[in-house]
């Protein structure tokens, strides 16, 4: 039978072994399941997001877990279960398309910055530094209120807005690889033979420099989760009206939670825990899978042997030598002087 032979970019994780291989697949799994959610979400959800009747009778407000809303419901008479099922559709969607934003503008700006440096390096790095410095979570409000006018606060407002805190880092990331990566003897030979720039950066340089950015992306993800729960709960995410989403069930359940109605923020809080806890494994298990520095470290297996038996083996080597030797030596001559 013929082994499945994988290509090249995913046999490194074909080759993860130990601590390294549970942790992505931990990742990949917990993951998995919130998309699988988020796509579904229609059929696995028993009622819509915003739904506050089955048809004929609304539902009972901040009623507890039973056999009809099995995680109860909301102080606005919704089902708690589809909300959080419709939440994973919500943070799937803003964090991917956060994720996708903050590639297509980091990455291309960190190369261009970082390989033809000058007066236009400069300008970018002290526009990024700028906005690195802001505390992450108040530069995604003052976007997402400028954006409300707008665009609304929709899925996209709340992406463009985490769009902003995070172009930084890649921007950083990548230029820093790009100038160590540029003086490589490669490169400079590439240079010298006439290749144009664009060649350079995108066959020599971009290919060494992208290996870091799934490993970011996936920690990204788990920060957006975060920053995206955390704008809901201010009041500055996704209407209610647009989409479920947890950030916003949990600051409805506050007042809750001091009245013993202890399910209508557990529920959400348990997601975000978890949605986090799984990007956050994948981006750990693939820089250790990806880096080869981390990946050669927990591969390479001790080649020195313990003293005692190195030495126990020397001298049985060496009594075994000298029995062979006198074995094989030859007899001595006879004495050829008397008769």
């Amino acid at each position: 039978m013929r082994r499945l032979r994988l290509p090249r970019w995913l046999r490194p994780i074909g080759e993860a072994t130990g601590v390294s291989r549970w942790i992505f697949w931990s990742g990949v799994v917990i993951v998995a399941v919130f998309v699988v959610l988020a796509i579904f979400a229609p059929l696995l959800a028993p009622y819509g997001f915003d739904q506050v009747n089955d048809g004929s009778t609304q539902f009972v407000k901040q009623a507890s877990p039973d056999s009809t809303h099995i995680w109860g419901t909301t102080v606005g008479r919704t089902d708690v279960l589809s909300r959080v099922i419709w939440g994973s559709r919500t943070a799937i969607e803003v964090v991917l398309l956060a994720v996708v934003f903050s590639l297509l503008v980091g990455v291309p700006l960190g190369l261009f910055s970082g390989y033809v440096g000058g007066r236009m390096d400069r300008v970018l790095v002290l526009i990024m530094d700028a906005l690195f410095a802001f505390p992450y979570l108040l530069l995604a409000i003052v976007i997402a209120f400028l954006l409300s006018d707008k665009l609304g606060q929709g899925v996209i407002t709340a992406a463009v807005a985490i769009t902003a805190v995070y172009v930084p880092q890649y921007f950083r990331v990548v230029r820093n690889h790009v100038i160590s990566v540029r003086e490589e003897p490669y490169v400079e030979a590439a240079r010298a033979l006439g290749a144009p720039r664009r060649t350079i950066i995108k066959r020599y340089v971009l290919q060494n420099v992208i290996q870091n950015v799934p490993a970011l992306a996936t920690l990204n993800a788990a920060d957006a989760i975060l920053t995206l729960a955390a704008l809901g709960f201010l009041g500055y995410g996704i209407q209610p009206t647009d989409a479920g989403e947890w950030g916003y069930d949990l600051q409805r359940a506050i007042d809750d939670a001091g009245a013993g109605i202890w399910w209508t923020g557990l529920f959400p809080g348990a997601a975000i825990v978890l949605l986090v806890t799984g990007f956050t494994l994948l981006g750990e298990g693939l820089n250790d899978v990806i880096n080869p520095l981390i990946r050669s470290r927990s591969t390479r297996k001790p080649i020195i042997t313990p003293r005692s038996t190195t030495t126990g083996v020397s001298s049985g080597t060496t009594a075994r030598t000298g029995s062979t030797a006198r074995s094989t030596a030859p007899p001595p001559e006879p004495d050829g002087g008397s008769p």
